[in-house]
């Protein structure tokens, strides 16, 4: 399988699955509702188990093409449907009403926030205590069982409530076509006792979805295209910018098209790491203000012009709105939308198409990449450290980029991780994944559980703090119990350090653990998982050797320990900005 955020790749979620004959549907809700999930790619369903979920659960197993993960809670059951559908397109789980639903909140608000299809189910209450007086348990104590819902309504893009049978095959059908329309979450509550109920609307196998392709308006296209083309061959030296809604948009392959008629440097935005190819021979690295790439900052914010694809502006993208770009010289590409300076915009214009066709219209020009390169100078390799010297981070990350290759995939915890994985260069295929418009801490444990149980031809290596760890750790089981080969970098320096470089104080210091020995109480013999604890260089090199060697096949651990102040740079510069950021005094009123 080929992650879908890889440059070229798309999801075709609509591909009926091989070898159903038609009439073999057992003509319930449940059987239904699995079919569904298995038609449009899912083959993992993450889920916690409730009273009012389990009759659901039961018909799921029944699917021979869907597998059931138990997790340990609702919040990484979330994220890992978050981390499997960047893997696989589209991702679900399963929650029971209230206690569950509102426990899988953050993780789908974070979908949401990032373009994700997750098809969240919640077992509801019985049909028949709909419009009654009555007081449910697994609620807050009153009869009005919409608490939930409403909760729902802010970060899905549909939800169905389904306590009649009546129409329980159209509301389901709705809410999963909108959400690979939409590309975002959709909340599905199943009355508890309606899974098992025959019902004619279900008597055969489900039709798979036919979804309408997006097609731009051809004027606007041809508008855009042409006005866009006339205002990038007049610049002198034009770069190619790549942001995080290329995924949503499928237009990678469009953007490697553009940027190889156009001889532009490309760079990529932070949370568009992954999406842009990073061994394309235009690539210059991330622009991310203050602390891009070397070299990269100064290329793109010289430029005469710039095209952003599908960027994300926000605190954190900006460095705490620190972008030296201006407006008048930057072409914005979003997923429907095509706005150049302080000109024209062009609706309804899809970013695939409208990279296409400027690709053909655009004169080549290597000014940038030129300049580029008489200014280039490599980076410089860290010190080698004395034998028993205590490990650095940067010599840990100088060792992290020498696994990467095509079968791997990088997840890089909210933290300094964000930053040293950065700065890692993605081989060819390489996966690379992390959530930074909604930076939940925690995030990385399921999402690496859900990504590595979609994409299961690469080895994911997760790279997280020990603070991100103590969220979530719990499901380091539900990995060695699904015989997931994951290698794990846990990065212990005694806090919360990227919150430091915000803003210091007692609690940003946690509780140290013993993670090593937490992480084998967890295996507890059954499975296969290997710990490791290094403290230097030669350990470092020791536990690698032996994660990618004897313990290839096992579930890796290794828990690094560092300086509490020891962090990269790019940290502490974006730290201090975005503090000032969020310490701007209030506006004369």
């Amino acid at each position: 399988m080929e992650s879908v955020n890889q440059t070229g790749s798309e999801l075709h979620p609509t591909k009926p699955s091989a070898a159903v004959p038609v009439g073999t549907c057992s003509g319930t809700l449940g059987s239904h509702l699995a079919r569904r999930l298995v038609e449009i790619g899912v083959k993992d369903v993450f889920s916690v188990p409730g009273d009012f979920n389990l009759t659901l659960l039961d018909h799921l197993i029944a699917e021979p093409e869907l597998n059931l993960i138990g997790c340990c809670n609702e919040l990484n059951a979330g994220y890992a449907a978050d981390g499997y559908a960047r893997a696989c397109g589209v991702g679900a789980c399963v929650v029971t009403f209230t206690v569950g639903g509102l426990s899988v909140l953050n993780a789908i608000a974070g979908a949401y926030s990032e373009n994700l299809p997750v098809i969240c189910i919640v077992g509801g209450p019985n049909s028949n205590d709909y419009g009654t007086n009555r007081i449910l348990h697994h609620t807050i104590g009153l009869p009005d069982f919409t608490q939930e819902l409403r909760c729902f309504q802010t970060i899905t893009c549909f939800q169905a409530v389904v306590n009649h049978l009546d129409d329980a095959h159209e509301l389901i059908d709705t809410a999963i076509s909108t959400a690979l329309k939409e590309s975002k979450p959709v909340y599905i509550s199943i009355s508890c006792n309606l899974p098992g109920i025959p019902h004619p609307t279900f008597a055969r196998e489900p039709v798979p979805f036919f979804l309408d392709p997006k097609v731009s308006n051809q004027l606007g296209l041809e508008a855009a295209v042409e006005a866009t083309a006339n205002f990038l061959n007049k610049a002198v030296k034009p770069v190619l910018v790549g942001g995080p809604k290329l995924r949503v948009s499928k237009a990678q392959k469009a953007f490697v098209e553009l940027a190889n008629a156009s001889g532009y440097p490309i760079a990529v935005m932070p949370s568009g790491k992954g999406l842009v190819p990073e061994h394309h021979p235009h690539f210059i690295g991330t622009y991310w203000g203050a602390v891009s790439t070397s070299y990269c900052g100064e290329i793109v914010e010289s430029a005469d012009a710039y095209v952003f694809v599908g960027p994300i502006y926000n605190d954190y993208s900006s460095a705490g709105y620190s972008l030296l770009i201006k407006k008048e010289k930057a072409i914005v590409v979003q997923p429907n939308r095509v706005t150049i300076g302080n000109g024209p915009s062009f609706g309804w214009v899809f970013m695939a198409e409208f990279l296409t066709a400027l690709a053909k219209k655009l004169k080549r020009n290597s000014t940038a990449m030129e300049n580029y390169h008489r200014i280039f100078v490599p980076l410089g390799i860290p010190l080698k450290l004395e034998k028993n010297e205590p490990l650095r981070v940067n010599v840990l990350f100088k060792h992290v980029q020498e696994m990467l290759s095509g079968d791997t995939a990088v997840i890089a915890e909210t933290g300094d991780s964000w930053f040293n994985c950065q700065k890692l260069c993605l081989p060819e295929n390489c996966g690379y994944e992390f959530q930074m418009q909604y930076g939940s801490i925690g995030w990385s444990v399921g999402a690496t559980l859900g990504y590595a149980q979609a994409a299961k031809d690469k080895r994911v290596i997760a790279c997280i703090g020990d603070g991100s760890f103590q969220v979530t750790a719990q499901d380091i089981s539900t990995m060695i119990r699904c015989g997931q080969r994951t290698i794990i970098f846990l990065i212990n320096n005694g806090g919360y350090t990227i919150e430091v470089e915000i803003h210091d104080g007692p609690y940003n210091v946690i509780k140290n653990w013993n993670y090593t020995g937490l992480v084998d109480a967890i295996h507890n013999g059954e499975g296969k998982c290997w710990t490791a604890k290094v403290r230097t260089e030669d350990e470092l090199i020791e536990a690698i050797a032996k994660a990618t060697g004897a313990e290839k096949d096992s579930l890796c651990f290794i828990e690094v320990i560092v300086h509490k102040d020891d962090t990269s740079k790019e940290l502490l510069e974006w730290g201090s900005r975005v503090s000032a950021a969020n310490s701007r005094p209030p506006n004369p009123q």
